[in-house]
C-alpha cells in the first residue's frame, strides 16, 4: 500500500507535516483527535480504509498538530494558544493550495475546527464534529464532561503508562471499544502512541483542551454543520454532542449506534455515508468485489517483551530488518501485502500451498535476527475494498495466526484440503473454538515443505 507523501509547511520556525491525497470536487481537513503520525497511520487497516473513502469523494488535507507526530513539538511550560494552532491550519491550507474547504474534525480537533470556522468563514465551506464537548471540564451548567479529579486520574495515568502495551490494553477498549479484543490493533496503538507524542508532549496537548470553553463562539458559526456523535461513546458524552449542535445555528444533529471514540474504529461507513452525502450530496454506492484467497496472518512471537528488552531504538531497526525479509518473502511467492500493524502482516494469495511456502519460507528468513514469527492461513471467500479485505475468512485466519506456536505454520482443514498433492504435510492440531466464529474448527500444523 503506498503512502501519501509527506509535506511540510512552517508556521515562523514551526514544522508542520501534511499529506494530500485524492482528486475530488472538493477540499476537505480531516483532523483526528490529540494525537497523530501522518505515517504510522497507514499501518491500521480501519484508519486507512477510513481516510481513503473520505479521499474517495474528496482532495483530502491531512495534517499532523503542532506537537504530535512529525511535525515540530513544544515544550509543556510554552502551550500554545488557540489562535495559534488555528494560524498553523490556516499555513497548511495555504501550502496545498486550498482557498475554500470542508473542515472534520473530531474531539479537541473539533474545537479547532469551530473555532477556525467561525473566525474565516470564507475560507470554509462546511463544518463536520463527531465525538465533540464544547468544554473541558465538568461545570454545574454543562455536567456532561470530566471533573478536575478525573482529569487528574488521567494524566498520572498518562505520565506513568504512556506508549507501553499495558496502556494500550487500558485504552483501547475504552476509546475503541469495538477493537478492545483486536491484539493486533492493541499491539499498534501502543506504537501509534510512542511515534505520535511522547509522555511530555502528550500532557501539553491534552492540558490545552482540557480548560477550553468555546460554548461562547458556537452561535457565531454561520457555515453548514453536521454534528455526529456515538449513542453509547464513553469518552465524550452524547448529552454534549448534542449541546454542540443546539448552540450552532442550524446544525443537524445525528446520533449514530456503538461506542467508538474514533470516527474511523467501528460502523466507520455510517459514518462516512453520512460525512459523504452531507458535503457532496449524493450517497456513496459501495463496489466491493467477492473472490476466494488464502489469507496469510504472521507476527513476531514475544514482540512486547522483545521491545521492551532492546528499547525503541533496536527494536524499531530490528523491525525494520524483519519487514524487508516478509516483504522479500510476499514478492518471491506472489502475496499481496494488505496490512502492517506494528510487527504484524496480513497478506493474501491466490493458490494456499505459496501461501503456506511462504509462511514456512519468513519464519526461516528472520530466524538469524534472533526473531521468531507464527503464522496462519485459510482458505475463503474475502471482500476486496479498495486496498483492504474483509469477511469472516480473514476473521478465521488471524484466530488461526494467533494460535499457532514459535516458527509453525498452522492452517485450517480448507487449506490442507485444497493443497493436496503439493507436497506438503500436516500433523492434525486437533480441534478449536475460535474467538467470534462459529462452530469448531480443525486445525493442522505444516511439518514439511516441498523439495
Amino acid at each position: 500500500m503506498e503512502i501519501p507523501e509527506v509535506q511540510y509547511a512552517r508556521n515562523g520556525d514551526v514544522a508542520l507535516a501534511y499529506q494530500v491525497l485524492g482528486e475530488g470536487p472538493i477540499d476537505l481537513v480531516f483532523l483526528p483527535a490529540f494525537i497523530n503520525n501522518v505515517e504510522i497511520v497507514w499501518e491500521s487497516p480501519q484508519y486507512s480504509r477510513f481516510l481513503r473513502r473520505l479521499a474517495s469523494f474528496s482532495r483530502l488535507i491531512f495534517m499532523d498538530r503542532r506537537g504530535t507526530g512529525l511535525s515540530d513539538r513544544f515544550s509543556p511550560a510554552d502551550l500554545p494558544p488557540l489562535e495559534v494552532l488555528m494560524d498553523d491550519l490556516a499555513v497548511v491550507l495555504d501550502a496545498a493550495g486550498s482557498e475554500h474547504t470542508a473542515l472534520f474534525g473530531y474531539s479537541d480537533s473539533g474545537c479547532l475546527c469551530a473555532m477556525f470556522a467561525a473566525t474565516h468563514p470564507d475560507r470554509v465551506s462546511a463544518l463536520v464534529l463527531y465525538a465533540v464537548a464544547a468544554a473541558g471540564v465538568a461545570t454545574e451548567d454543562f455536567p456532561w464532561q470530566w471533573s478536575p479529579d478525573e482529569w487528574d486520574d488521567y494524566f498520572r495515568d498518562l505520565a506513568s503508562g504512556w506508549g507501553t502495551r499495558a496502556y494500550a490494553d487500558k485504552v483501547v477498549p475504552w476509546f475503541q471499544p469495538s477493537l478492545a479484543d483486536d491484539e493486533r490493533h492493541k499491539a499498534w496503538w501502543a506504537r501509534f502512541m510512542r511515534q505520535a507524542a511522547s509522555p511530555n508532549s502528550v500532557e501539553a496537548i491534552e492540558r490545552i483542551w482540557h480548560l477550553i470553553d468555546i460554548r461562547p463562539i458556537l452561535p457565531t458559526i454561520q457555515v453548514p454543520t453536521l454534528v455526529l456523535h456515538r449513542t453509547d461513546d464513553q469518552v465524550e458524552y452524547v448529552q454534549a454532542g448534542r449541546d454542540v449542535a443546539e448552540r450552532i445555528p442550524g446544525a443537524r444533529f445525528i446520533e449514530l449506534a456503538g461506542g467508538d471514540d474514533a470516527p474511523w474504529a467501528g460502523d466507520q461507513e455510517t459514518v462516512l455515508d453520512e460525512v459523504e452525502q452531507f458535503l457532496t450530496g449524493k450517497r456513496h454506492m459501495p463496489e466491493i468485489d467477492r473472490v476466494l484467497a488464502t489469507v496469510l496472518f504472521t507476527d513476531i512471537v514475544g514482540s512486547t517483551k522483545k521491545a521492551a528488552a532492546l528499547g525503541d531504538g533496536r527494536w524499531g531497526e530490528l523491525l525494520t530488518l524483519h519487514h524487508e525479509r516478509v516483504r522479500a518473502e510476499l514478492e518471491r511467492f506472489r502475496g499481496r501485502e494488505i496490512a502492517t500493524a506494528g510487527d504484524g502482516f496480513l497478506a493474501t494469495f491466490d493458490g494456499p500451498a505459496r501461501a503456506v511456502l511462504c509462511g514456512q519460507a519468513i519464519a526461516e528468513a528472520v530466524h538469524d535476527l534472533g526473531i521468531e514469527v507464527r503464522a496462519g492461513a485459510h482458505t475463503g471467500e474475502i471482500e476486496l475494498d479498495g486496498d483492504d479485505v474483509r469477511g469472516i475468512a480473514v476473521h478465521i485466519g488471524a484466530r488461526v495466526g494467533a494460535l499457532a506456536e514459535p516458527s509453525e505454520v498452522l492452517v485450517s482443514s480448507t487449506v490442507k484440503d485444497l493443497v493436496a498433492g503439493s507436497g506438503l504435510s500436516f500433523e492434525d492440531a486437533g480441534e478449536h473454538e475460535l474467538k467470534g466464529v462459529p462452530d469448531r474448527w480443525h486445525l493442522y500444523r505444516v511439518v514439511s515443505e516441498q523439495s
